[in-house]
C-alpha cells in the first residue's frame, strides 16, 4: 500500500515549485506527476499519421515522491502519512498529526 496514490491532493515541499498544490496524475515507482507542477517545454516533431501538430508543448514532468506531502484539508498544510489496521482487519492511511483516516 502506497502512502501517496493517484488522485490525492499534494503540496510540493522542495524545489522550484515549493508551496504549489496539485492533484497526482500518475505514480510510477518512486516518481509522481502532479497537475500544473514542474512544467517543462518539450519540442515535438509533427506526426501527421497520428494527427499530432509539431511545436513547443508545455507539460508536467515527474518529480520524486519524497518532494511531495499529502495535503491535510483540516490543517490546510502538508502532512505525513502513517498506516493503521482497523478492528475489521482493513489497513488504512492516517494523517500523523491528527490520527484521522485519509480515505474516510
Amino acid at each position: 500500500m502506497n502512502r501517496i496514490r493517484k488522485g490525492d491532493q499534494v503540496v510540493v515541499i522542495t524545489g522550484k515549485d515549493k508551496g504549489k498544490q496539485g492533484e497526482i496524475i500518475r505514480v510510477a515507482g518512486d516518481r509522481v506527476v502532479v497537475a500544473n507542477v514542474n512544467l517543462v517545454k518539450r519540442h515535438t516533431k509533427a506526426n501527421p499519421q497520428a494527427g499530432q501538430a509539431g511545436g513547443i508543448v508545455e507539460r508536467e514532468a515527474p518529480i520524486h515522491i519524497s518532494n511531495v506531502m499529502l495535503f491535510n484539508p483540516a490543517t490546510g498544510k502538508g502532512d505525513r502519512v502513517g498506516f493503521k489496521v482497523l478492528e475489521d482487519g482493513r489497513k488504512v492511511r492516517v494523517f500523523r498529526s491528527s490520527g484521522e483516516a485519509v480515505d474516510a
